[in-house]
């Protein structure tokens, strides 16, 4: 029913400026389309959309996840723009090296966006 359709993911934030902020600056998205609901960017093929809500940042596990080829190079330039990482050592098979995880060839980190949102980036799907 689904499997030929497109899909967006959608982030509550808790305040609509500073997400536009972390994920169209900081994060480097394209802004494709804004309105009173809150602001589209395109990532890639896929869409994130971020909208204001007064439930921003309840859910504790990842909304979104980017996959790049190279993660700690990543991982070091989100650092320096003083972004906010997860760290979770109570996964099964993981090692942490800084803000790295790791599970054999499976390379992530978790970020947090401003309104506390987790966002994986990886290596892999």
């Amino acid at each position: 029913m689904l499997k030929d359709a497109n899909v967006t993911a959608t982030i509550a934030v808790n305040n609509l400026e500073e997400a536009e902020k972390f994920y169209g600056q900081t994060l480097g998205l394209e802004e494709v389309k804004r309105n009173e609901g809150g602001i589209t960017y395109r990532s890639g093929n896929s869409k994130l959309f971020v909208y204001p809500s007064q439930y921003a940042g309840t859910n504790k596990a990842t909304y979104a996840a980017f996959v790049v080829p190279n993660v700690e190079e990543v991982a070091s330039a989100l650092k320096e723009k003083g972004v906010s990482f997860g760290h979770y050592p109570e996964l099964p098979g993981i090692t942490i090296e800084g803000d790295i995880h790791k599970m054999g060839d499976f390379i992530v980190v978790w970020i947090k966006d401003p309104s506390g949102n987790m966002l994986a980036i990886s290596n892999e799907d």
